[in-house]
C-alpha cells in the first residue's frame, strides 16, 4: 500500500529556512512541484513568502494549473503568526492572512498552518476569541486552520495544550497540526495521540532525529531533523498511533536540516518518499 504523501515547504526548498532571511527558496516554485510529483508526491506546502514571491510575475491560477497538471491533490499553505495580536505586528499578519486566505480559496488548500504565541503570552480569552474569527473566516474561503503546538511556545506547548484549546472553543473548522518532533521534543507518549479524535487531526508532520537535542531546541528543529527511520523517535510507532485515530492522510513530511538542504532536491525527495513509506505498516 502507498501512503499520500505531502512535501511541506521546507522540504522542497533547498537552501532556505524558517526565520532564515527572507525564507524564500533559491529555486523556482515550478521546478519544486515538477520535481516532487515526478518522486510520487501527491500533496505540497506553500510558506508565505514562496507564494508572495511566485505573485509577482504569476497569477493563482496559474499556479493552481502547475499544481493539477502534476497532480497535486493535496496543497498546505502556511504559516501565520501574531493573529491574535495589536498593533504593527497585528497589521503585519493580517496581510499575511489576506494573502493566505486567498490563495487558499484559488488552489483548494486543505489547510493554513498557524502559529501559537512564542514571545508573549496572549491572554486566553483573547486568543480563543481570535482563533474563532481566524477559523470562521478560514470556513468562508473553503480551507480551515490547524494549530501547531510547539514545547517552545508560551501558550500551546503541548498537544494537551492544544486539545484544551480546541475543546473550549468547538469551531470544527479549527484542528491540530501534529508533527512528531514537537510531540517527541514536548515529552508527550505516542499513546495520547492515540487518543486524539480523528476530527481534531487536520495536519500530521513526519520527521526524525535524535534521542537528545542537538544543539539548542530550536538549532535541532530547524538544522537537525533527520529522514524517519533514521533517527529514535520511533516513526512507526508514532505512525500506528495516528492510524489508529482514523486519520487517513495526506501525511506531511518535514525536513528541516542542514543535511537536507545541502542535496539537489531531485536526488533528496525521491530517496525521501521511498524512506517514508518504508516505515508505514504493509509498506
Amino acid at each position: 500500500m502507498t501512503y499520500p504523501l505531502l512535501a511541506t515547504c521546507w522540504t522542497s526548498a533547498g537552501d532556505a529556512a524558517p526565520q532564515r532571511g527572507d525564507e524564500r527558496s533559491p529555486l523556482s516554485l515550478r521546478g519544486r512541484i515538477e520535481t516532487a510529483a515526478s518522486a510520487g508526491w501527491s500533496g505540497f506546502g506553500l510558506v508565505h513568502a514562496d507564494l508572495a514571491a511566485f505573485r509577482e510575475q504569476h497569477s493563482l491560477s496559474e499556479l493552481h494549473s502547475i499544481l493539477r497538471d502534476n497532480g497535486m491533490r493535496y496543497v498546505e499553505l502556511e504559516f501565520l503568526g501574531d493573529w491574535w495580536m495589536t498593533g504593527a505586528r497585528r497589521e503585519a499578519s493580517d496581510r499575511i492572512r489576506a494573502d493566505l486566505l486567498e490563495a487558499a480559496e484559488e488552489l483548494g488548500a486543505l489547510t493554513v498552518k498557524v502559529a501559537a504565541a512564542m514571545d508573549s503570552e496572549p491572554e486566553p480569552e483573547v486568543f480563543l476569541a481570535e482563533l474563532n474569527r481566524l477559523a470562521t473566516e478560514a470556513a468562508a474561503r473553503g480551507t480551515r486552520v490547524a494549530l501547531e503546538p510547539m514545547p517552545f511556545s508560551t501558550n500551546v506547548r503541548t498537544l494537551d495544550d492544544g486539545v484544551r484549546i480546541l475543546e473550549a472553543l468547538g469551531n470544527p473548522s479549527a484542528g491540530l497540526c501534529v508533527d512528531i518532533w514537537h510531540v517527541f521534543r514536548s515529552g508527550t507518549d505516542y499513546a495520547r495521540v492515540a487518543e486524539l479524535k480523528a476530527e481534531q487531526v487536520f495536519v500530521v508532520e513526519l520527521d526524525d532525529g535524535a534521542a537528545q537535542p542537538e544543539g539548542t531546541l530550536w538549532d535541532d528543529t530547524v538544522d537537525r531533523r533527520r529522514y524517519p527511520g533514521r533517527g529514535d523517535f520511533g516513526v512507526e510507532g508514532f505512525i500506528e498511533a495516528v492510524l489508529s485515530t482514523g486519520f487517513s492522510g495526506p501525511w506531511g513530511v518535514e525536513i528541516i536540516s542542514d543535511e537536507h538542504r545541502a542535496l539537489p532536491i531531485g536526488e533528496s525527495l525521491p530517496r525521501l518518499a521511498a524512506e517514508v513509506q518504508a516505515c508505514f505498516p504493509e509498506a
